[in-house]
């Protein structure tokens, strides 16, 4: 596999939410705007591209009897600084009082940890591949991730409450059922349809 299809996978073919249904509790869970959405993508790009470069260096060394556990102490330690890093730059609340960022995201943060789109991408590709062809496929996946994530926050804050990334141009209120939890699952199902469509006039 080229690197370029190694990179692009992640967004349309193996896409983790659309395609391969994986890490759905946070998809539904932090994707009430396109903000958190981003926020959360981009979070766990950032520890699917590090625990895969790093895994795919130590793999070799590790016994077998530990390699899940070590793998979980070394994704949980880019999880942390992750934690630490928005506590700090992304806990300011919003001009018109609004939650922050790591406030919404809140538990979801730490849970990146058992998202088993980072296990299973250390355990099936960085675990058995290059360094660089790990760290390519951690960024695919995880910006495929965080594009799902986006785009799903979009057109929940979209319909739900007429705005997108916070700015307003719809007046009046949305459909405030696509801002709470069944209208994740609604509109969620909707894209996915419009995915498996789209694939197949392009396949």
């Amino acid at each position: 596999m080229s690197n370029l299809k190694n990179f692009a996978k992640g967004f349309v073919k193996e896409n983790p939410v659309f395609v391969l249904f994986l890490g759905l509790c946070p998809t539904l869970g932090t994707t009430s705007s396109a903000l958190n959405g981003l926020g959360m993508g981009l979070a766990t790009t950032f520890v699917l591209a590090m625990s895969n470069l790093v895994i795919s260096l130590v793999a070799s060394v590790i016994p077998d009897k530990v390699r899940i556990p070590s793998f979980i102490v070394i994704i949980a330690s880019f999880v942390t600084i992750v934690d630490l890093l928005m506590s700090a730059y992304t806990n300011t609340p919003g001009p018109n009082g609004e939650p922050s960022l790591y406030d919404q995201l809140g538990i979801f943060i730490p849970l990146i940890v058992v998202n088993c789109i980072v296990l299973g991408r250390a355990e099936a590709f960085a675990s058995k591949n290059s360094v660089f062809s790990s760290l390519l496929d951690g960024l695919g996946m995880g910006l495929g991730f965080a594009f799902a994530l986006t785009l799903l926050g979009s057109v929940r804050e979209i319909l739900g409450s007429g705005s997108v990334f916070g700015f307003k141009f719809i007046q009046g209120d949305g459909i405030l059922m696509f801002v709470s939890p069944p209208g994740a699952f609604l509109a969620l199902g909707f894209l996915i349809m419009l995915m498996n469509k789209w694939k197949q006039k392009i396949v």
